[in-house]
Order: C-alpha cells, then sequence, then structure tokens
C-alpha cells in the first residue's frame, strides 16, 4: 500500500503495491518576491498528477486507488501543476540570461515567459551581489559566478571568500547550504559556525556522517575548480560569509523581545528564544522558511556591526532625517547610517536645516489639522471677510482672483508661502502658541487689500436706530442680527461689497422674527402680520402703521412709558 505523495508521480516501479491512498494534496516549492524566500505551499493536486499517484496501484497485478475527495472537487482539479518557471527563484535565470547579453527576456522564444516582478528582484540582487553593473549588463564579476554551477548568492559568496583568504570555509559554507543539514533531527541549535566546526574536524560532536561526507566532497569540488590552496578553517567567519550571499538577510534583533528579528529586506523574522544565538544583537541566516508574516530562522551564524560595515562599506547609506513623529507631538531630527532596510546607528541631529524643520513642521500641522494653530476670535471673523470677499469676487464680473483663498485647503497647501516664514523656533506642538498667525495671515494680503477690507468687508454696519451692529461673515450670505424697530424708516437691505446682507429681525427681547435679504418686501408684504402678534406680546412697545415713516428706536419701550 502506498499513502501518496510526489513520490507517487514517480516511475518507480514497487513489488506488491495493490492500494494506493490519495489525500489529493500536494507541497508545492514557491519563490516568494515579497520575501525573497522560498516557501511551500499545500495545494490541490493537478489532474495529471492524480492520474500518475493512480498508475503506482496495479502497476504489476490488479489494484486500487482511493481518492479522498468529492466527484465535484475532482471536476475542479486544474489539467496541470503550474510551470515551474512561474514559481521558482529567477536569480540563476537571471544571471544566464545576462551571460548570453540578453536584456529582454521576451525576446527570447519561452514556453512559458519568465514572470516580470521576480525577474527584476532577481536582476535587483544580481545588482547588490556586484554581477550585474546599474544598467543591468553583467560584470567580470558576474562572469566569474557563472562559471560556478552554484546559486548566483553561494558563487558570490565563494569568490569573495576567496579575495579574503577564506577560500576553504566559504566552499564548505557554500557545500552545506546546498546539501542536507549534517545537524537535522540530532541538535536544535541553528548556529552555522559548529556546523563548520563539524567540518574541519574541530568539532567530533553527533552528527550525520553521511551527510558530512557529501558536504566535504561539495566543497573539494568546488576548491579544485577555483584552486584554491588554504585548507584550514573554522566556523569563526561564518557570519561574515553569510552576508556576502544573502544581504537581505542581514539580520537586526528587535527590542523588546528575544529571538526577534526584523531582516535587512524589511521582513520579520523569529529564532527559538532557547537557542543561543537568539541573544545576538546581529546575525546573518543562511536558512529560514518563507513565511509572509514572520520568518522561522533555521540557520544563522552571529555577526557584528562592525564586520558588517567592512562587508558592505560602499552600500551603507549616511542619512539626515528631519520628520514630524505624530506620537511626540514634535520635529525629530536624527542622522542614520542605513544599510538596506536596517540602522546601523541612530543619533541626534544638532543642526538640522531650517527649511528641513519648517518642512517637518508643517507636516505635521498638515496631519493635527488647522485647528491646532493659536486662532482667536478675532482672526476666525477677519479670515471670515476675506473668505467672503473671495466668493463674491470670484463669482462676480470684475476682481475675480484678488483675495486670497482662505480656506482649509486651500491654507494647508500653501503653508510654504504663508507660514513657513514664521515658523523658526517653532518645533513642536506645544511651541504653536507662539506663533505669530495674525502676522502671518494678515500678511496675505498687500497694503492695498488692507485698506479695501474695511471698505468693502467692514466688522459692523450702522442701522438706523444709530446702533452699531457686528456682522457675521461666518455663513455663504454676510448675516445681520436686529431688533425690528431699529430698521423702521430703512427702505431697503443693507449691503456689503454689493451683497445683500441676511437680516435676522428680532423681537424687543431679541427673539427671532423674520429672515430676510428683502426688506421692502418685508415692509409691504409681511410687516402687517407680524405688527399684530408683536403688539399683542409686546404692548407697550411703539409698533407703528407705516414703519418707512417712523422714528427707529434702540430703547426697549417707547419715551414716556
Amino acid at each position: 500500500m502506498v499513502l501518496a505523495t510526489a513520490i507517487a508521480e514517480t516511475s518507480l516501479t514497487i513489488d506488491g503495491i495493490r492500494v494506493v491512498i490519495d489525500a489529493g494534496q500536494a507541497r508545492l516549492g514557491r519563490f516568494d518576491p515579497g520575501s525573497g524566500m522560498n516557501r511551500l505551499e499545500t495545494a490541490r493536486v493537478s489532474r495529471a498528477s492524480a492520474d500518475q499517484r493512480r498508475g503506482r496501484a496495479g502497476r504489476l497485478e490488479p489494484g486500487v486507488c482511493y481518492r479522498l475527495w468529492s466527484e465535484q472537487a475532482d471536476r475542479a482539479l486544474t489539467p496541470y501543476a503550474p510551470p515551474e518557471i512561474l514559481r521558482a527563484d529567477l536569480a540563476p535565470l537571471a544571471l544566464e540570461l545576462a551571460a548570453w547579453g540578453v536584456d529582454d527576456a521576451a525576446a527570447l522564444p519561452w514556453l512559458d515567459l519568465p514572470p516580470a516582478a521576480p525577474l527584476a528582484q532577481a536582476r535587483a540582487l544580481l545588482n547588490q551581489l556586484g554581477a550585474l553593473d546599474d544598467a543591468q549588463k553583467i560584470t567580470p564579476h558576474g562572469r566569474r559566478m557563472a562559471t560556478l554551477g552554484m546559486h548566483p548568492r553561494l558563487a558570490h559568496m565563494v569568490l569573495v571568500g576567496m579575495d579574503l583568504g577564506l577560500g576553504a570555509a566559504a566552499a564548505h559554507l557554500a557545500a552545506l547550504l546546498e546539501e542536507r543539514d549534517p545537524l537535522r533531527g540530532i541538535a536544535r541549535d541553528a548556529d552555522l559556525r559548529r556546523r563548520l566546526d563539524l567540518l574541519s574536524g574541530q568539532d567530533n560532536g553527533a552528527a550525520d556522517r553521511n551527510a558530512l561526507r557529501q558536504i566535504r566532497e561539495g566543497a573539494r569540488q568546488t576548491m579544485r575548480q577555483l584552486r584554491i590552496t588554504d585548507r584550514a578553517f573554522t566556523g569563526e567567519d561564518a557570519g561574515r560569509l553569510l552576508a556576502l550571499a544573502y544581504p537581505d538577510r542581514l539580520a537586526q534583533k528587535r527590542p523588546g523581545g528575544q529571538g526577534q528579528y526584523r531582516l535587512a529586506n524589511g521582513k520579520g523574522a523569529v529564532l527559538d528564544a532557547a537557542d543561543a544565538l537568539s541573544r545576538q544583537d546581529w546575525l546573518a541566516v543562511g536558512d529560514l522558511d518563507g513565511d509572509a508574516r514572520e520568518a522561522r530562522i533555521y540557520l544563522a551564524a552571529p555577526i557584528t556591526r562592525e564586520e558588517i560595515e567592512e562587508v558592505y562599506a560602499g552600500r551603507i547609506v549616511t542619512e539626515e532625517l528631519v520628520t514630524w513623529d505624530g506620537r511626540e507631538q514634535a520635529v525629530l531630527a536624527r542622522r542614520r547610517r542605513r544599510l538596506f532596510g536596517l540602522i546601523l546607528k541612530d543619533e541626534a541631529l544638532s543642526q538640522p536645516s531650517a527649511e528641513a524643520m519648517a518642512d517637518a513642521m508643517m507636516a505635521g500641522i498638515r496631519e493635527m489639522g488647522l485647528a491646532a494653530l493659536p486662532w482667536t476670535k478675532a482672526l476666525d471673523a477677519w479670515r471670515e471677510r476675506v473668505r467672503f470677499l473671495h466668493r463674491s469676487t470670484r463669482e462676480g464680473e470684475k476682481g475675480a482672483g484678488t483675495w486670497p483663498d482662505l480656506s482649509d485647503e486651500a491654507l494647508l497647501a500653501g503653508m510654504e508661502t504663508w507660514l513657513a516664514p514664521y515658523l523658526p523656533g517653532i518645533s513642536r506642538a506645544g511651541h504653536l502658541p507662539r506663533l505669530d498667525l495674525h502676522s502671518a495671515l494678515t500678511g496675505m494680503l498687500d497694503w492695498a487689500q488692507g485698506q479695501e477690507l474695511e471698505r468693502l468687508a467692514p466688522t459692523h454696519i450702522d442701522v438706523p436706530s444709530g446702533s452699531r451692529l457686528p456682522i457675521d461673515y461666518s455663513g455663504e450670505i454676510p448675516t445681520l442680527a436686529v431688533r425690528l424697530q431699529e430698521l423702521f424708516g430703512l427702505p431697503q437691505t443693507p449691503t456689503v461689497a454689493g451683497v445683500p446682507v441676511l437680516l435676522h429681525l428680532l423681537s424687543p427681547a431679541h427673539r427671532p422674527i423674520q429672515v430676510t435679504r428683502d426688506l421692502a418686501s418685508f415692509w409691504a408684504n409681511t410687516y402687517r402680520d407680524v405688527k399684530k402678534d408683536l403688539a399683542g406680546r409686546y404692548p407697550r412697545h411703539y409698533w407703528p402703521d407705516n414703519p418707512l415713516e417712523a422714528e427707529p428706536t434702540a430703547r426697549a419701550k417707547r419715551r414716556g412709558t
């Protein structure tokens, strides 16, 4: 009997097999461009694979195959498994194409065209390894790598290791990463130094001797091919060598948890907290799974920050970052030394540029919103007056565009012009109360506009009673709240900038009576009915029959009462 796996898909013939039990699952290797790693995925078998498994039953005599899925699921099987080129690591292929001088893979007659994203990622890796130049052309180093017949990562490691006088260690490490782990099932630690010491004979502990023999033979072949003469090696250089092969898998310990690491490619990785390596600040990782969230580290070696800076001196970037920190509600200025996604050094920047500080502060204000600025009632009112003139001139036939747009959107978008000059010394939310917002805003108008503002959009308006009443510009139309008796004798609605104001007519007790923009129509058509109601509620007040000929008053009661 065979419990079907991929083994049952081979042409292997075994006597006495009459029963195959097929669960209909397959483990497919798939390269994940997001993590840069291979991962095994459990997937439904294809119809071709299922038929191949079935063929193991009764190959030499009558047999039976039990398929553990429904007929409906059987009808849904894909004809064939996806081609390997669509799910493989394409770095070796990309190196071969470059060695042939092929720039455009689509120019070749493929059965299945290599997918563009994984191929681009493979070329980016080869560029990191020095196999391709910035024009995606193969370098002399890349041509040497292509002759070795191993993965480009390992080929690069071996060649550079030779130049460092570590050829034997690099050859054995490459063979170790290509073969079965000699400590698999024997020891749970991930330390590659121990495995190299086993290969060099410095450690005589328990190990899979067959695996050690195969690894040594693979290393000898590489050493013969490259004429490597240095024979002695130890595991102490494993970290430096691994960093050459896997620059994207350099790992920095994350604060707060043992065994938690951040990889240079930006992904997370975990190491068993019981492993002695989990106490190391930096690791070079040789083998891990491709889990999308937190990859599990299987093989690694410690490395120091100084060794990383030595190996990748030409790739390390020093950058000055001046950014807004929403949690701190402040601008933070830092100088960082960075290798890919890892921060090698992070320190405060003592003298950031004023322009960078202002840019970061404006980013913070955009995040917090304009309400974070030190507004006053007077500034709010001033802003609404300018907004009114912007709307009225924009919509009119003359003077369009002469008044600035002070909407929230426009102010936030244009801070570089009106606010930035007033931001020196302002670097956190707590500094904003001392910002001279009045000067920043009023500075958006020239002298002539400042004068016109008082004429076209005054803060107050005089009414017939002699009162000087405030105008509210916060709505779409300027509004004037006034007691009805104060408008006696006024035939038309008052205007500002040629726009009739919206009158909120009030009773002697300042309760709303009527809302209108046409005072003449109110006097002619509505006043008579309003008068009857007001005379009943306020009998001691003066309610003339003809309000246009009556004397306006701001007094609560008529004279003599």
